[in-house]
């Protein structure tokens, strides 16, 4: 009796037995782990969004008592070994029967064997039994196949396939959400919302549970829009206001007053919104107001934050300081306890002729000296060096931060508006923001921002407001 083993089906090339050459018992097998990303590319595949297989809360109440595998995730391991291995390319299938005798649970390991019991030499059809076994060595998949075996032996190139991998878009917004659902709404001055979508997202905001939204904005303008977007704003609190300077005024100074604990942008410019912020006094900290990118980028391993992307231009090393300790205490109400920090620039060695350089080193020195605390700090990195981990090693570089950094800190506005907007539009982050260095946190988000991610930065603020009752900034 020959038999094929094989630990996983990657190849470099794939050939058949014709079937002349097959022998009764000849067997093939092959070994695999069941994933949730297997559950998950299958449903994608195949349309089956079946809950039993995809919905966790669901599927514990189940008969099985949890989530399990699609019947035919099986039978295509089966399809696999017969179209590659026995009897390989060239096969054609005819009919296929299979039994489900026990749930396959994610972390099962199946060795999956097809075995030649019969040939029909005037057809060339072949008859092959097919089982699927789990760890355990208990079949959970039994059946037979039929099929018409290949007369012509082909030994072929294993085909390229595209690199697929599954994303959950938006699960660590979703994520951030579920952290604060659980606490009381937060008063918000809502700024200007004179546009559909800033308007629509403080709503969905107010509707989570997020803030109990004040309106700040020409009453007549803003009805105009509720009405053509078919936004109900009956239940939340209006203040009429000449414009939109009028609204940021009168929203710093609710703030300053203890009215709101935060503060929302609305389609007002940031520059408009921040300069009332700053000319409050009361509203001031010792510390330099700076803006923070959270970003939920597929293809990174863990959330990501950045700043400043949007306040401070070419902001000086001391300023420089005081963004990084800002993002920092970010990081740390959001359960992130010893964040890991990349200072970028375009190089990852210190050069007089490069100022960002200069100025990475001097903050690398500062958190020797505990004059910044609570992260681990390293640059200059360049872009690579920070987020791969490969590209660190290649270029020689030590770092407890290359690859699994969680703030990106870069030099000056330009920079950091840019790499926002590429994570955004080119690598299909989710994104939201913040303001943070002043009394009250401030939701600041783009003009081209839609709802979902002015609701996300309406959770960030709700999460810093409960932090501020804690500890004042």
């Amino acid at each position: 009796m020959n038999t094929i083993n094989t630990a996983t089906n990657e190849q470099d090339l794939i050939s058949n037995v014709v079937y002349e050459d097959l022998q009764i018992g000849q067997t093939a097998s092959q070994v695999r782990t069941l994933t949730n990303t297997d559950i998950q590319a299958f449903a994608t595949v195949s349309g089956d969004v079946n809950p039993a297989h995809l919905d966790a809360e669901y599927a514990e109440h189940t008969l099985f008592h949890g989530v399990i595998a699609h019947g035919m995730w099986g039978g295509a391991l089966i399809s696999t070994i017969l179209g590659t291995r026995l009897p390989g390319p060239g096969t054609i299938y005819l009919e296929q029967n299979l039994h489900f005798v026990k749930p396959v649970r994610i972390g099962d390991t199946l060795t999956v064997s097809v075995t030649v019991v019969s040939k029909d030499d005037e057809k060339k059809h072949v008859t092959l039994d097919c089982e699927i076994l789990n760890q355990k060595g208990a079949r959970v998949v039994y059946g037979n196949a039929l099929v018409i075996a290949p007369t012509e032996k082909v030994s072929r190139p294993r085909a390229h396939l595209p690199t697929m991998t599954m994303f959950d878009l938006g699960e660590r917004q979703r994520s951030l959400l579920d952290s604060v659902k659980n606490l009381p709404a937060i008063r918000c001055a809502v700024v200007h919302p004179c546009d559909a979508d800033s308007l629509q997202g403080a709503v969905d905001a107010a509707k989570q549970g997020l803030i109990i939204p004040i309106l700040i904005a020409p009453a007549e303008k803003l009805a105009a829009v509720a009405a053509t977007a078919q936004i109900d704003i009956s239940g939340y609190q209006l203040i009429d206001v000449a414009h939109s300077h009028a609204a940021a005024e009168m929203a710093a100074d609710m703030a300053a007053s203890g009215k709101v604990e935060a503060l929302m942008k609305g389609s007002l410019h940031t520059d408009e919104l921040m300069h009332a912020v700053v000319e409050c006094t009361a509203l001031r900290t010792g510390r330099r107001l700076s803006h923070v990118y959270h970003l939920d980028v597929p293809m990174y391993h863990k959330l990501l934050l950045l700043t400043d992307a949007a306040l401070n231009i070419y902001p000086t090393l001391m300023e420089k300081a005081d963004i990084l300790q800002n993002a920092i205490n970010l990081a740390h109400a959001l359960n992130i306890p010893e964040p890991k920090v990349a200072l970028l620039s375009a190089v990852e060695t210190v050069n007089p002729r490069i100022n960002s350089t200069i100025d990475a080193a001097a903050l690398c020195k500062m958190v020797e000296r505990k004059q910044i605390t609570g992260a681990i700090v390293d640059g200059p990195l360049a872009f690579d060096n920070a987020i791969s981990a490969r590209a660190a090693r290649i270029k020689g570089i030590v770092s407890a931060v290359s690859g699994d950094v969680d703030i990106l800190m870069v030099p000056d506005l330009e920079s950091g508006n840019m790499l926002g907007k590429q994570f955004e539009y080119l690598a299909g982050a989710a994104t939201c923001g913040v303001v943070v260095g002043a009394k009250v946190p401030i939701a600041l988000t783009s003009r081209a921002d839609g709802p979902s991610s002015r609701v996300a930065s309406a959770a960030l603020i709700k999460l810093l407001a409960y932090e501020y009752r804690k500890t004042a900034p």
